[in-house]
């Protein structure tokens, strides 16, 4: 399937989208490493577009004490897929995550 010929004006724009939307999951992962908000109250936002892009593995390396392989070997406790995205969480899911950390 070939790409979609784009005019300089829609391109302009996607990438600022983009741009826009690099620099919400940042201030996302900042708030999650300060404290400011925490893993339940983001999960809670999954229908925002931000969030529900997100990788589960990036939310979790964003909490303080985690790096990557803590948050591998919880994904793996919990049964999610290191490619799972915010969207495909399932509520079972969702709550065995919430349980685990609240531990």
């Amino acid at each position: 399937m070939a790409l979609p010929e784009l005019s300089t004006e829609q391109r302009q724009k996607n990438l600022e989208l983009a741009a826009k939307m690099r620099r919400s999951r940042a201030a996302l992962r900042a708030d999650l490493k300060s404290g400011k908000q925490t893993l339940t109250e983001v999960l809670e936002r999954a229908d925002d577009p931000v969030v529900m892009r997100m990788k589960v593995s990036t939310l979790i390396e964003s909490l303080p004490g985690y790096g990557k392989a803590r948050a591998e070997k919880l994904m793996a406790k919990v049964d999610i897929s290191a490619t799972r995205r915010v969207q495909g969480l399932g509520a079972r899911q969702r709550a065995a995550l919430i349980e685990a950390l609240s531990r």
